[in-house]
């Protein structure tokens, strides 16, 4: 029977020592501050801010929400920026994506100074995670190691392979576990015999954003498979492709209209030594690590 890697307990223990953290820092006279910036009224982001915003005040970080309207320009937000840059109550800065088109958002993610970039999207904190320097490694891939490491799976002499490139997940994913002694290959979707590949890994991490991507036939048993994916199917069609016959998911489905499949075909987890859930896996190490990242960030600009 696979092992469920339970991230909402793993979430909660580094919630609780960001808390700790945050009161050490508080006998000092310090309080960390987060940023979050929330452009216009997309409700899933509104969602996601006021999440992460709740969390802040759970764990006694300060936090300041701004609201720019959806009409924004580029240079309105790179005065924003600069201004939250300028802050000394402001540690982390956090612009939720997507932002309008008149935006350049790679120009805005360029502009917030490294040391504030708990998103750990800088350029320059890719290039000290890539050279194993002290650096702010973005969030989601971050919770990846920490599923690991405090699920006793492990790493060091492992093949891990990691099935998406992007930027913010698959690249940042696979240097971290490099730093940690595992042996990476990167695939994506032009990968050629991709389930050769896949099958050759102790741990799979599967960051490509296709529901159910990785199907059984790409796994090797006994496999370690971190799901990052989150995606919302809405069709009975794609349902019965997941969930047929899943009594627990369908009531769920037929209730909401919706559930979440992660880029790993539910039926490729009985394989696996052990597993993230979608939901319950990766998602709730994301906002632990922001938090975690908002700590780091507090501790480093004044050199603790």
């Amino acid at each position: 029977m696979p092992k469920i890697l339970d991230g909402t307990a793993i979430a909660a223990t580094i919630k609780q020592e960001v808390a700790d953290e945050v009161k050490t820092l508080a006998a000092q006279g310090i309080r960390p501050g987060l940023a979050a910036v929330l452009v216009g009224r997309v409700p899933a982001s509104e969602i996601y801010v006021r999440s992460k915003v709740q969390t802040c005040a759970d764990l006694g970080i300060y936090s300041d929400r701004i609201t720019p309207p959806e009409t924004v320009t580029t240079e309105d937000m790179l005065d924003l920026v600069n201004a939250l840059n300028s802050r000394d109550d402001i540690d982390g800065i956090l612009i939720q994506l997507p932002l309008p088109v008149q935006v350049d958002t790679k120009a805005l993610l360029d502009a917030i100074l490294p040391e504030k970039d708990v998103d750990g999207f800088h350029p320059i904190n890719a290039g000290r995670l890539q050279a194993g320097r002290p650096a702010l490694a973005p969030c989601t891939p971050a919770g990846v190691i920490e599923i690991l490491k405090r699920s006793d799976i492990p790493i060091s002499g492992q093949n891990a392979v990691v099935v998406g490139r992007s930027d913010i997940v698959g690249k940042p994913a696979a240097m971290l576990l490099l730093h940690q002694n595992a042996t990476v290959t990167i695939c994506h979707s032009k990968t050629r015999d991709l389930p050769a590949v896949t099958r050759e890994a102790d741990i799979l991490v599967a960051a490509i954003g296709h529901p159910g991507f990785i199907t059984p036939q790409m796994v090797r048993p006994g496999a370690t498979i971190i799901d990052v994916g989150i995606n919302r199917i809405t069709t009975r069609e794609d349902f019965d492709r997941f969930f047929a016959g899943n009594a627990r998911r369908e009531a769920t489905f037929l209730k909401r209209g919706s559930t979440l499949v992660g880029d790993v075909h539910p039926k490729a987890f009985e394989l696996s030594g052990a597993y993230t859930p979608v939901p319950g896996g990766v998602g709730p190490l994301t906002i632990a690590m922001l938090m975690a990242n908002t700590v780091r960030a507090a501790k480093m600009r004044r050199g603790l």
